[in-house]
């Protein structure tokens, strides 16, 4: 797809003055030159042309409020100079997978005040002797050469100026509310699960009592019988029948005797 083509769909409608991010990777560019992006594009901080066969950045357009430049795996050899012109606040620079060969070539960064990231993976200026010392001197305000400081410390994986302001957009778009209130959701259902837990003890506290009660009357009964039945023993046989018949309702047959004979 024609660089011009891509830019068109890139767009969307939209007012080039409206757009902050551009990628442009894996089109064909004219002749080796940048086409299609003019100065109308005054609000874009983040511009990606990875492999579209550049051999020059000269048709670059001036875009003061740049930051992040990716021009990775075309075949630019110099022209640098042009970066510095048109792009005084770039802060990300990368240039890996060029035919960039000499340490000379990368001196018009020098006028890059705020450039702190550049990477140079796969050129050839890469395997010259004393390479990182030699690119961290002529650039003094560079942070990271690919990915790693003067004291090969390993860069973070995001930056926060280049990403955005990261946690405090996520709070802005409402995500820090989101986990807020899932946070209080589950502080609830702890809560309700604790008076649950609540209720079920004292319900179980209840049917123990319930249950010492109930034991405690069935003993009670016991021992009457109990007594009632060591009474019973203690008398003699014919009171002891005689307090049985009267208990089933039956008179003694020697008391009905005696009453024949009166």
């Amino acid at each position: 797809m024609e660089m011009k083509k891509r830019l068109t769909l890139e767009l969307r409608n939209k007012k080039p003055g409206e757009v902050k991010e551009l990628v442009l990777d894996n089109c064909r560019s004219d002749d080796g030159k940048i086409v299609g992006l003019s100065s109308d594009f005054e609000n874009l901080e983040f511009l990606s042309m990875i492999n579209i066969n550049l051999l020059s950045v000269s048709n670059l357009p001036k875009l003061n409020k740049l930051r992040k430049l990716e021009l990775s795996d075309n075949r630019i050899s110099g022209g640098l100079e042009v970066l510095a012109e048109r792009t005084p606040n770039l802060t990300h620079l990368n240039l890996s997978g060029n035919k960039i060969k000499d340490i000379n070539t990368l001196e018009p960064l020098k006028k890059l005040p705020n450039l702190h990231s550049l990477d140079l993976f796969n050129c050839e200026v890469t395997m010259l002797i004393n390479y990182r010392e030699s690119v961290f001197t002529l650039l003094p305000q560079l942070t990271y050469l690919d990915g790693f400081d003067a004291d090969d410390q390993e860069a973070p994986d995001s930056d926060p100026e280049a990403d955005g302001d990261g946690l405090e957009d996520e709070y802005e778009n409402g995500e820090g509310e989101e986990e807020d209130d899932e946070e209080e959701e589950d502080d609830l259902d702890e809560e309700v699960i604790d008076d649950e837990e609540d209720e079920d003890d004292d319900l179980e506290g209840e049917e123990e009592e319930d249950g010492v009660d109930d034991e405690e009357e069935d003993e009670e009964e016991d021992g009457e019988e109990d007594e009632e039945d060591e009474v019973d023993d203690d008398l003699p046989r014919g009171e002891k029948r005689k307090r049985n018949l009267e208990d089933e309702g039956e008179e003694d047959p020697e008391d009905e005797e005696d009453d024949e004979d009166d």
